[in-house]
């Protein structure tokens, strides 16, 4: 019998997907579940949605609440958490990249270092040298894999994930789908898991 899948969309500008990627495939093997990774840009999301920024800067007040409740859970969860000197940093060279991984295995790696990069380490993940060290110290081949990561078929994939993002209905990250069900939010990652453990049916 195949394992129950859980669908993460994630975006490695966003806050919550920061917490969510240092937790997900830990979270996911004790439930028993799979995780499918799906990097996408909330970008263009945004734009549809009548955005030309991030909600957190558009809205200072919530923008300030989302920065002092990031520390409070990145502390709650053991991680270090650094506040970006630029927010949101532009996360499109990562994104690429860790499509490869998605289907190659060593997405995980890759995204949790990236995330560090950004909210621990306040480096610009939006460059090549930045991504290139990451997948160097992961011992993956990172001028073949940046090469790749910026054909014109991955770049298309991306976009098709994206615009597949948008058609789905999700309007923020990260987002996690068990078939047809969405769940938004890394505070909704256990619900999601037990949804799909529970095989889509909720129980009391």
């Amino acid at each position: 019998m195949s394992r129950p899948v859980v669908e993460f969309w994630f975006e490695f500008a966003s806050t919550y997907s920061y917490l969510s990627v240092m937790r997900i495939e830990a979270a996911a093997q004790a439930a028993g579940v799979d995780i499918e990774w799906r990097p996408f840009l909330l970008g263009p999301v945004f734009m549809a949605l009548g955005w030309n920024d991030s909600p957190f800067n558009i809205y200072p007040p919530k923008g300030r609440y989302m920065w002092r409740d990031l520390e409070r859970l990145a502390a709650k969860q053991g991680l270090p958490f650094h506040h970006p000197s630029r927010f949101p940093r532009n996360g499109l060279l990562a994104a690429r990249v860790a499509l490869l991984g998605a289907h190659e295995g060593w997405v995980g790696p890759f995204a949790r270092a990236v995330m560090s990069a950004n909210f621990a380490e306040d480096r610009e993940i939006g460059e090549p040298a930045v991504i290139g060290a990451i997948l160097d110290g992961l011992g993956l081949p990172a001028a073949e894999l940046l090469a790749r990561a910026q054909s014109d078929a991955n770049k298309l994939a991306l976009r098709c994930q994206t615009e597949r993002a948008a058609e789905l209905g999700l309007f923020g990250a990260p987002s996690f789908r068990v078939g047809d069900e969405l769940f938004w939010g890394n505070d909704r990652l256990e619900d999601a898991l037990a949804w799909a453990r529970q095989g889509g049916v909720a129980r009391t």
